[in-house]
């Protein structure tokens, strides 16, 4: 299987939104999903994004999805944040979620950042064990806390 990873365009938003309500089916809170095509078309591909994104293509099909933005801590500087890693199901077990990973991590060093951030739910096993393979810590002590508008 050739896949082929690059960064995400304003044509693959269909297929991203796509691999977003499956996640979120997967997390058992599709209801929560407000987002919409035409605002990550606009939020993300506009005059100032906010988001960058990577694709795992095969055979011209986006089979995965890595989703990052910048941040900045004032204990370690410009850090990027990762939003999600989604590869759809069907091809999960195949790689793609260490190559976008992997390409993710280079897009942290390659824009000067000081480390890579992201969540992952208690629960998910697979993709605890995942991220323990690249030696990520794991951090216990904060509580998410977020307003809703």
């Amino acid at each position: 299987m050739n896949v082929n990873i690059r960064r995400g365009t304003a044509e693959d938003v269909p297929a991203m939104m796509k691999l977003v309500r499956e996640l979120a089916e997967y997390e058992k809170a599709p209801e929560q999903v407000s987002n919409d095509e035409s605002r990550m078309l606009r939020e993300g591909f506009g005059e100032n994004p906010a988001f960058g994104s990577f694709v795992a293509e095969v055979d011209g099909v986006i089979q995965g999805i890595s989703i990052y933005y910048f941040r900045y801590s004032t204990w370690k500087g410009k850090r990027l944040y990762l939003e999600d890693i989604v590869v759809t199901e069907s091809m999960r077990g195949n790689n793609f979620g260490k190559l976008l990973l992997d390409r993710t991590i280079e897009e942290a060093r390659a824009t000067d950042c000081s480390g890579m951030m992201w969540q992952v739910l208690d629960w998910n096993e697979p993709a605890i064990n995942f991220y323990k393979k690249y030696n990520a810590r794991f951090d216990a002590g904060w509580i998410n806390c977020h307003l809703d508008f």
